[in-house]
């Protein structure tokens, strides 16, 4: 690790279980980001200036006016632009030192696999239901780690799911439609649960602390309250009950 390395994570290196180990591990990583929209927009920023070695985008949405009260990495002046080239002009910025690549396409059941070679852990900051099950599926069978998050108002939830470890998403959110219309969202909101989806990440590269696994984080900021639920594996669930086929 060279000066200019040691100097800029120095902070975060003074945590004694941390220390330089686990910046190394960070920076030998590969994180995947699925949706660069209001949750996607935060967690790519912590994780760039945490020192990720590498980040991959994946979004096919352009930016409309009506995200800026969101999501960070777009601006007035990206209106129109695809999401993942605008978010990555600015993380280029951030840290020099992070390999930001972009994808604009959608995540779909066919094209998941493809995206997913050499990567070290995944996000979940996507905004509809199918795309969310076709992530869920493709990591279930490839046994990465995948930190779901979700908003709706004021009121957000997250969990760390790691195959044949814990219930997948699937087994929590037994199959649904995206709704139709736009639903609620306030950027604060947005803004807690995705720094919370960053720090289970780092948490997990680093080996670091305990994490949200079999259990779900409900947080309600308009009575500015935080629930944990235990989770239940479904043993019918089609994404991963061949995983405990021997129960």
């Amino acid at each position: 690790m060279n000066a200019n390395a040691l100097e800029r994570y120095t902070r975060q290196m003074l945590f004694p279980s941390f220390g330089r180990e686990g910046q190394e591990k960070l920076q030998t990583s590969h994180v995947l980001i699925a949706g660069v929209g209001g949750l996607g927009s935060p967690v790519a920023m912590y994780l760039t200036v945490s020192g990720i070695g590498e980040i991959t985008l994946i979004d096919s949405d352009t930016v409309a006016l009506s995200n800026l009260n969101r999501q960070l990495l777009h601006w007035e002046k990206d209106i129109g632009r695809k999401k993942v080239i605008s978010a990555q002009e600015k993380l280029k910025q951030m840290n020099t030192t992070t390999r930001v690549h972009a994808i604009p396409e959608k995540l779909t059941l066919s094209t998941c696999a493809s995206y997913l070679q050499g990567i070290t852990c995944v996000v979940d900051c996507l905004d509809n239901m199918d795309s969310r099950y076709a992530l869920n599926r493709e990591c279930v069978e490839k046994g990465l780690p995948l930190i779901h998050g979700g908003v709706y108002g004021m009121m957000g939830q997250l969990t760390t799911i790691i195959p044949g470890q814990t219930p997948c998403l699937e087994c929590i959110f037994p199959k649904s439609e995206t709704p139709s219309e736009p639903i609620p969202i306030f950027g604060p909101t947005a803004g807690v649960i995705a720094s919370l989806q960053a720090l289970e990440v780092i948490k997990l590269i680093a080996g670091v602390g305990n994490h949200l696994l079999g259990t779900l984080l409900y947080f309600n900021g308009e009575a500015m309250e935080c629930l944990l639920t235990e989770l239940t594996r479904r043993p019918e669930c089609p994404a991963c009950r061949h995983l405990f086929s021997a129960d």
